[in-house]
């Protein structure tokens, strides 16, 4: 009864168009909310913070950190339940690819995370929201405001909800994701040179860096990817060279 009570104080006390948001994003997850700042700032587009002096903490980055190790402890309950036989180097592999980030972009798709972020005004209508990098950090962030507020079981019963619906393990055991390496048989089948891949802008601190990065084949730029390493980036610049292979 306090629980409620709580929440519904600290509710009446946001904005009206917070309360909606609340409100929406409670029939989207299908989860009550008891502490919405938590959910708010799970939400909240670090772009943001600047522009209304806000701190450093304020956005979904902490909740995304906390998100993150949840999501493993779910995913490995998932592949030890659905594998029980299945080596470690195997479960390892297929929780790397549960939990990777456009896996989890999917997922925040499919539940429409996109519509509830906040963003700052320099970065509206440019497509962040929509970037795989910024959806699965915010579904990160996502689960971890679950877990905050509800603690682990009523978090693990969403996601494993999500994956049982939008996921299917079989597939996942059987995809190629080394896409620099895919990229590589592809080019040497037609016969051309080896992919080259070129930093071309990195960004932000130390501890929050981005990358971006082009794969060029024979003077040809085929693709560019962005990541938080130049690893990532690399991958995702090869994925983005296959697409344009496939679209010839």
């Amino acid at each position: 009864m306090i629980r409620h009570i709580r929440a519904f104080i600290e509710r009446i006390r946001l904005d009206s168009g917070y309360r909606k948001k609340i409100r929406d994003l409670e029939k989207l997850t299908g989860i009550p909310i008891y502490r919405p700042r938590l959910y708010l700032k799970a939400l909240r587009h670090r772009s943001i913070l600047a522009e209304n002096r806000m701190m450093p903490t304020d956005s979904y980055e902490q909740l995304e950190f906390i998100g993150d190790a949840v999501l493993d402890l779910v995913a490995s309950e998932i592949i030890f339940h659905h594998y029980p036989d299945a080596d470690e180097g195997f479960m390892t592999q297929l929780r790397s690819r549960m939990v990777k980030g456009e896996m989890l972009a999917i997922l925040a798709r499919k539940i429409q995370l996109m519509h509830f972020l906040e963003l700052g005004e320099r970065v509206k209508n440019q497509g962040v929201e929509e970037s795989d990098s910024v959806l699965a950090d915010s579904f990160e962030a996502l689960v971890g405001a679950v877990f905050q507020d509800h603690g682990y079981g009523k978090t693990r019963e969403f996601v494993m909800g999500l994956y049982e619906r939008y996921v299917v393990l079989e597939e996942l055991v059987t995809t190629r994701d080394n896409y620099k390496s895919i990229l590589l048989e592809k080019v040497q089948a037609n016969k051309k040179g080896a992919p080259v891949y070129n930093i071309v802008k990195e960004t932000g601190p130390g501890h929050l860096k981005s990358f971006v990065v082009e794969v060029v084949v024979d003077d040809t730029v085929l693709g560019t990817g962005t990541g938080k390493n130049k690893k990532k980036a690399e991958q995702a610049a090869a994925q983005a060279a296959l697409r344009s292979f496939l679209s010839k």
